[in-house]
């Protein structure tokens, strides 16, 4: 296609360069979406990075897919079957998907993507504690479980579908880097990953035969600053804004609205901002410790300083209403004097005057609150929330890596971080992935061992009925509201800002607008 340009009309060219694509050895034939992210790639490395990898499920879809009502369908399965024990998951995929380099999308492809994850990528080992075997019949994917999980289609709905052709010669897969074409069998391929630039450029599938989409091309840019994202937002450097399992700034919405250039949706938001709580650490481990801290924290400040009054003020259960089966437990309360009556009456004391608080063992309470830079001012008022109570905390503030390390060894006391959307729903579902012990993964905690809370999950896992979950979901969310692992801070809303230009806009609770049925519907208004 890129040859064929060749024969063109100068003029024409130049209406190419102006659009910005041609200029950079792009494809594109006619419109181009330009996004803007915050969500930053730092290796042009599909299983290596962290973003690009969510970014090409695009490019490589994987078998399942999230409505925009939240139900769960195939994407490169066309359906799927599960057996009664909830041992045998049968995916058929989906006929005439074929790679960008001609070769058909086969049953082997999708067997050997997993069998391949599963050893290659920290993100997909879970699979080696649930999956006995994968195996493949006819033009169907057989899963074999170890044991039941009902959540299999929901995990499978964020893993990327990989060519056996190109990466069964890949001996390491988070090594592997593609600046280039990204062979793909989606409605757009992954054509250049610019890092100095900041932009991940996306063009057609020649051999894409589904509904066809009404654009000819898709960029992302990247930016590392807020404001300069807001910016070119506003100038029209960029149509959209889209932040993986995250919100569109609040203060920033007015000055939007005022332009009279944006649509604003708001969606309630499955995800939210947390006090992870290290129960393996004392006094964190003091359930009575835990209900002050639950008291001393002023979620209204909260609410208004982190999302300019776009959400409420949470409840101890820590599911959000926009999920099924919510229960309507206790609404979280700011009242420090009853927390304050807690620890005294549970042995907290300042025994020497210092102004800070001993546990009854006599050790003074010095907190560490573990942080990403981008929770600092959030931080700071935990902190004078924390001393109005009697105790001292000293914030520290690392990188992602090093959080993440942290996080593992379980090496502070409090952390600031946020929930995503489906770590509120995979695994056992209800925030369940967060808290199991037995769970691994870059974003969870895993503080929780009760042998109550882990046959709750191990129950719902098994479950085969609607009415046994909606009995589970309630009893779980009874047990985050008796014994609070964590502290949910507000439920949020999921603000996304889109120029007026475009529309047939399509979001689902997963992953917002970026979703295969956004980029075949959306088109210029």
């Amino acid at each position: 296609m890129r040859s064929g340009l060749q024969y063109f009309a100068v003029s024409l060219l130049l209406a190419f360069l102006i659009l910005g694509t041609a200029a950079q050895g792009e494809e594109s034939s006619g419109t181009t979406l330009k996004i803007g992210t915050p969500n930053i790639v730092k290796s042009p490395s599909l299983v290596g990075d962290y973003y690009l990898g969510i970014f090409a499920h695009l490019s490589n879809p994987p078998l399942m897919k999230m409505t925009p009502d939240g139900k769960i369908e195939g994407l490169t399965a066309e359906s799927y079957e599960v057996s009664d024990d909830g041992l045998t998951w049968t995916f058929k995929i989906r006929d005439g998907l074929r790679w960008s380099d001609g070769e058909n999308v086969t049953s082997e492809d999708v067997k050997f993507t997993f069998d391949y994850l599963a050893k290659q990528d920290p993100n997909t080992a879970w699979m080696k504690d649930v999956v006995s075997e994968i195996l493949v019949q006819d033009d169907s994917v057989v899963f074999k479980l170890k044991k039941p999980d009902s959540s299999l289609n929901l995990e499978l709905a964020t893993h990327n579908v990989l060519p056996k052709h190109i990466w069964e010669k890949v001996e390491n897969a988070t090594e592997k880097i593609d600046e280039g074409e990204i062979v793909g069998c989606g409605p757009f391929v992954i054509s250049k990953t610019d890092l100095g630039a900041g932009i991940v450029y996306f063009k057609k599938n020649p051999y894409w035969t589904g509904a066809q989409p009404k654009i000819d091309a898709i960029e992302l840019h990247t930016f590392s600053n807020m404001d300069v994202l807001s910016l070119a937002l506003e100038k029209g450097e960029v149509d959209a804004y889209w932040k993986y399992a995250g919100t569109y700034p609040a203060a920033n919405v007015q000055k939007l609205k005022d332009t009279g250039k944006f649509e604003i949706e708001e969606k309630p938001n499955v995800g939210f901002a947390m006090l992870g709580i290290n129960l393996k650490r004392e006094p964190m481990s003091d359930l009575k410790f835990r209900e002050a801290l639950a008291y001393g924290i002023n979620y209204e400040e909260i609410l208004k300083l982190d999302a300019q009054g776009y959400g409420q003020v949470a409840n101890r259960g820590f599911v959000s209403p926009s999920m099924a089966y919510f229960k309507e437990t206790e609404q979280l309360k700011y009242d420090p004097d009853q927390a304050k009556k807690i620890l005294a009456e549970a042995g907290y004391k300042d025994s020497d005057g210092d102004g800070v608080l001993e546990t009854p063992q006599g050790k003074a309470i010095k907190l560490t609150l573990l942080i990403q830079s981008s929770y600092q001012r959030m931080a700071e008022l935990m902190v004078d929330y924390l001393k109005a109570l009697g105790m001292t905390a000293e914030i520290k503030t690392v990188d992602q890596s090093t959080w993440y390390t942290l996080k593992e060894s379980f090496d502070y006391d409090l952390t600031l971080t946020r929930t995503t959307p489906w770590g509120m729903m995979v695994y056992a579902n209800w925030g369940s992935a967060y808290f199991d012990s037995r769970r691994t993964g870059q974003g969870v905690l895993r503080t929780v061992d009760d042998p109550e809370y882990l046959k709750l999950c191990d129950q719902i896992m098994a479950a085969t009925s609607k009415d046994q979950l909606e009995e589970y979901a309630h009893e779980m969310q009874d047990y985050y509201a008796k014994n609070l692992p964590a502290i949910p801070l507000y439920w949020g809303e999921v603000i996304t800002p889109y120029n007026k230009d475009w529309t047939g806009w399509v979001s689902n609770p997963l992953y917002g607008i970026y979703n295969a049925d956004n980029f075949l519907s959306v088109q210029k208004a």
